[in-house]
């Protein structure tokens, strides 16, 4: 294992929604390891180090609340980039031909504290890189608040504000309930090398923490 480290992450709302819900999307009940994982490589991400999610401490009350928001239900198709990129002319997705409108169950004032540890990528290291490099690199950037993109929970209207933890935690709202089922929840993507396969975990909530766990 490598260096360990807790951060909280807080933000007013949230949407982590599940892969089954796409048209209209209903949030998992609280953050899935791979959310937690991108908030913190949103502070700080380096092809040498992977992250790696170890509990999940909930602080706030789970509270759901809806909302409907006017999306827009077009991508841009790659070869119109690469035809714009080489040819010039303009690249654009016009709003009111494919404004669509969605519900959303969202996450309202959610607080975690999550606990993590980070690998090494050998394949992807420099010269001079190792453990306590990237480590310091990470609590200094934790400490003054730096991130390399601004970090968020499931989209990036809804802001995440992350913060090293030094000392103690804060208590979670589920302390005194010894267990909790949350049912299965998303942790983690697999890239194929032919198509993508979402990997989920059975979640259990023990007095506020989550110990993400894929079982073979």
């Amino acid at each position: 294992m490598g260096y360990g480290f807790c951060v909280r992450m807080q933000g007013d709302m949230a949407l982590f929604t599940n892969p089954a819900t796409k048209a209209e999307r209903f949030t998992f009940p609280v953050i899935t390891p791979s959310a937690a994982r991108g908030v913190i490589e949103a502070v700080f991400w380096h092809p040498g180090i992977r992250y790696v999610i170890d509990e999940i401490q909930v602080n706030n009350q789970i509270r759901y609340d809806s909302v409907r928001r006017n999306e827009v239900g077009a991508v841009a198709k790659l070869k119109n980039i690469k035809t714009a990129y080489t040819k010039g002319g303009p690249l654009f997705i016009d709003p009111n031909a494919t404004r669509q409108q969605r519900a959303s169950v969202i996450l309202r004032n959610v607080d975690y504290c999550v606990s993590a540890h980070f690998e090494l990528v050998p394949e992807n290291m420099q010269p001079g890189d190792d453990e306590k490099k990237f480590y310091n690199i990470l609590l200094r950037r934790l400490r003054k608040g730096q991130f390399y993109s601004p970090p968020y929970f499931g989209c990036r209207e809804f802001p995440a504000v992350v913060t090293l933890v030094e000392g103690q935690k804060p208590q979670s709202f589920y302390r005194d309930i010894p267990e909790q089922d949350l049912g299965y929840m998303l942790y983690d993507m697999d890239y194929g090398e032919t198509e993508v396969q979402p990997i989920f975990f059975h979640a259990i909530m023990r007095r506020g923490v989550i110990k993400p766990e894929v079982r073979p």
